[in-house]
Formats: C-alpha cells, structure tokens, sequence
C-alpha cells in the first residue's frame, strides 16, 4: 500500500506533483473531500471551513471557529484516509506530521522561492497585480504556520520533518514525483505488520479523541490519548470521578478494548475532613 502524505506552498507546483504521483500509483488523491465531511462534523458550512485553512476567515469567523475540533476531527479524518488498504497520496491537513511515525509512509515537502511562486501564481490565475497575488501567498503561508505550530507545535518548514523536500525551481514536477517514487518502492518504506500496526495505533486515538469531542458528557476535558500495541492509555488532570467514567465509556465506545487509565481526580486529591 502507497501512503504518501505531501504538505506544499501556494505556487510551488505541489499540488501538480501530488496529483500526477496519484495517478502513477493509482490511489486516491486525498484533499477537497476532507472538507465536506469536516463541515458536517463541526456543523458549519463548508466555505467557513475554507476559510480558516487558508487564512482567510474574517474576525467572524475565526471568533466563531472551534479550532481544536477542527484539529481533532481532521486528524481522525486523516488516519482514518490512511488505513483504506487501497493506498492515497494525502496533500495537506498536517498529514505529513499525523503520518510522520508510520514507517511505510512517505513524507514530503514541496516549495519553491517566493517570486518564483508568486510569477506562477499571476501566471496561473491571468492576474497582473502583483501586489495582491503576493498577499494572498503570505496570507497562506502564515495561516499554514499558524496552523501546524497550534496543532504540532512545530515549524513546519524545517527539513527535519520530511523524508525528502524538493524545491520546483530546480526540479521539474515529474523529477519531483520520480524522487518520490524512489522512496515509495524503497525497501526502507515497505510496508510491514509492525508499520501497519503503528498505523492501527494512530488511528485508534485519533478515534477516541474524536469520540470524547463529539461526546456532550467529555467534550470539554482536556487530557492526552495515546495508543500502543492496541492499548489506550489515557492521562491527564479531570475534575470528577464521574468525568473519568464517562471518559473510560466514551473510550470503550469508541473501539478502545483494552484501557491504561492514569487520570487523575482533583475530587480524589482533596483532603477529607471529619
């Protein structure tokens, strides 16, 4: 199974690269979709969900916006995409850092230096003004920033999160997706039972952190999901003994078999007095 997670700038040629990689695997291309089914989760329109990815959402809406389900229903979405047998080259939506501990998948980054995108952009949309095209490239830029340092903390642009980045300026997109190609058919990214097993883990909190947002008895708790070897392990700080039942219910529901509860109580904690 080809599992390719590539995340990319405006006018780097990324989504070309994703596309034409797509169809020489012949598995899905992974994008637009995603935001139908987000929009349902979260019950908002679709533009609205839009809006916010590319840094464009009005005070309005980012007053408005529930970002963290949107960080944690995308990443259910996401996995969930990755464990289709079928395989699915996946641009965007932080897949290249939801992605990055599965050893069969590869991870890619594409760019380009600015004036390069931003002649392709003008270029591609028939614009000559080139001030506003440059906005919105930065507008973008900062909006994925922003993004993948709330939901990863991280930067997304150092090299050291990728397999492999490809700058378009010296690479064309079908030397882009052969490069890629290389690493796919590779022996260091075959996929194996223990590389799928690390997926099935991944998926198996993702799953149970969209269940505890989506559930009206644990949508405000904040605690830590982790899973290992088919084991959910759930730590943090709640406020009652009746939180953390409904937590290790809400869990159970959710697929979790076998569950290491280490929550703690602040009920639990506090000194009895006679």
């Amino acid at each position: 199974m080809a599992l390719v997670a590539i995340t990319r700038e405006m006018g780097s040629l990324g989504k070309d690269v994703a596309a034409a990689l797509a169809e020489e695997l012949g598995v899905a291309l992974v994008y637009h979709e995603v935001i139908d089914h987000l929009a349902d989760r979260m019950r908002v329109r679709k533009s609205h969900v839009i809006r916010l990815l590319d840094g464009s959402a009005g005070l309005l809406d980012r007053l408005t916006a529930d970002k963290t389900s949107l960080s944690i229903f995308s990443a259910d979405e996401i996995i969930d995409r990755a464990m289709q047998g079928n395989g699915a080259v996946i641009r965007g939506w932080g897949a290249t850092h939801l992605l990055r501990d599965v050893p069969h998948a590869v991870c890619v980054r594409v760019c380009a230096p600015f004036e390069l995108r931003k002649r392709r952009m003008m270029e591609r949309t028939g614009s000559t003004d080139e001030a506003r095209i440059a906005s919105e490239i930065l507008k973008s830029d900062e909006a994925h920033t922003a993004i993948m340092q709330r939901n990863f903390s991280v930067q997304w642009t150092d090299a050291e999160h990728y397999d492999l980045v490809m700058n378009t300026e010296r690479l064309s997109v079908r030397q882009c997706v052969d490069q890629v190609l290389a690493l796919v058919k590779s022996a260091e990214f075959a996929e194996t039972e223990l590389s799928r097993a690390r997926l099935r883990d991944l998926a198996l909190a993702a799953r149970v952190r969209a269940a505890l947002r989506v559930s009206s008895r644990t949508r405000d708790v904040r605690i830590t999901v982790d899973a290992a070897d088919g084991h959910v392990l759930l730590t943090g700080l709640l406020d009652t003994s009746e939180q953390r039942i409904a937590v290790s219910e809400v869990a159970a529901g959710a697929g979790a078999r076998y569950i290491d509860d280490q929550l703690r109580t602040t009920d639990a904690l506090r000194p009895r007095f006679q």
